[in-house]
């Protein structure tokens, strides 16, 4: 499959693996990258600056491929920079950044050869990452898991809208999880995408609970809600007791002193990495009505890639073309 995504990043498949916050480390980026994907390092949830160099450098052990570093830079209460020199002091050829102002770390990487992503969730946003510098942008529309835009646009009409506004090649996200949503981006104008909670259902993604990986098979596309809309910063988690309890604190008032307990990040680990639903919360997008099977990496991609290329035939048939 060749788009300019696949040409921008040199990878085999237009598909770039999501930030995913305290899960994205070498073994599921390296598996990604091997299968012809972007995987990525989440460098902000490491603890240190010689973490992340020590993750650049295992993930260099497990794949010859490209893969590229994630910044979250809205999400955390610390600094970037020293993060951000080590991802170019190892010579990474990709960084993303979501969240907050994504400007002023744009200009950082102004003169070294690296590629730059932008999520974006607004045709504003896309057209100002692409103002700024941005090689590419992963527009990503409301169904998506973790942070979302606070316009409550679908990615069935958002991809279109920023694939008209941008010159630059855009990625889908939200709510794509197999060969079908991959088609359907495609159709839409976008030259790759972006998929992250599919990701965390796979045999690599080896941070991750088992019983976090069973409620994203269980869960229905009813099963996921937004937390955090009152304070501005809208986030779709899968529905546990604990993003519940957060739900009716914020319906009784609460504001960010009385939550930020429950939505820190030691909350999200409770049940990521402990699978305590009781008291944490875990991202997710409505795709989860589509995961039934927890695959590794590769097995995913063939089949995506399988499905994709029966639909745009089923698509040729319907055309009057041949299949």
């Amino acid at each position: 499959m060749k788009t300019r995504v696949t040409e921008l990043l040199n990878i085999r498949y237009p598909v770039v693996q999501g930030g995913l916050a305290y899960l994205a480390y070498a073994e599921l980026a390296a598996a990604v990258s091997n299968a012809g994907g972007l995987g990525q390092i989440t460098a902000m949830s490491l603890p240190s600056p010689e973490a992340l160099r020590e993750e650049i450098r295992k993930v260099r052990t497990m794949t010859e491929k490209p893969f590229g570093v994630n910044f979250a830079i809205g999400q955390y209460n610390r600094p970037y920079e020293h993060m951000l020199e080590v991802a170019l002091e190892e010579g990474v050829k990709v960084i993303s950044v979501t969240g907050g102002n994504p400007e002023p770390f744009i200009r950082r990487l102004d003169g070294h050869d690296v590629k730059k992503l932008v999520l974006v969730a607004a045709v504003r946003q896309a057209q100002k990452a692409e103002a700024i510098g941005a090689d590419a942008v992963m527009a990503v529309g409301q169904e998506g898991g973790g942070h979302l835009g606070r316009d409550d646009i679908g990615t069935f009409v958002l991809i279109p809208r920023v694939v008209d506004a941008v010159k630059i090649p855009v990625l889908a996200s939200g709510g794509i999880g197999d060969g079908r949503g991959i088609a359907a981006a495609l159709a839409l104008g976008a030259e790759g995408v972006e998929m992250g909670t599919r990701f965390i259902a796979t045999q690599e993604c080896v941070h991750a609970h088992p019983a976090y990986k069973e409620a994203l098979l269980r869960g229905t596309e009813h099963d996921t809600a937004v937390i955090k809309r009152t304070l501005g910063a809208p986030a779709r988690v899968v529905r546990t007791p604990g993003s519940d309890r957060i739900l009716s604190m914020e319906a009784e008032g609460a504001g960010y002193e009385q939550l930020k307990e429950y939505i820190s990040g030691e909350r999200n680990r409770a049940f990521i990495y402990e699978g305590n639903a009781q008291e944490g919360f875990g991202w997710a997008g409505q795709v989860i009505g589509l995961i039934h099977d927890v695959p590794t990496v590769q097995e995913l991609f063939d089949r995506m890639f399988a499905e994709a290329e029966a639909t745009v035939a089923r698509l040729r048939s319907i055309a009057g073309g041949e299949g």
